[in-house]
């Protein structure tokens, strides 16, 4: 699975930096280095008032937060690996 972050200016400025470090631990906890490709992406052009951008493969997800993170995680990673 690769799963891409916006590091592009406006999710920089909602907090990309912090949703980067949340993927990076969760994937770690959970066992998943060999299961995730975690990569950066600037401007995906599907900007949002609230939150970041996130593309799960091929599936784009926009206002991730910091908030949402786990269920996030849980809903669109974890199911999808563990299925």
């Amino acid at each position: 699975m690769i799963v891409q972050i916006c590091v592009g200016s406006s999710c920089h400025l909602k907090g990309s930096q912090e949703i980067v470090e949340l993927f990076q631990k969760a994937i770690e906890e959970n066992g998943l280095d060999n299961d995730i490709t975690l990569a950066g992406s600037f401007c995906m052009g599907k900007c949002n008032r609230i939150g970041v951008t996130v593309t799960v493969d091929d599936t784009v997800y926009t206002g991730v937060t910091v908030e949402g993170f786990q269920e996030f995680f849980n809903d669109k990673v974890l199911s999808k690996i563990r299925g």
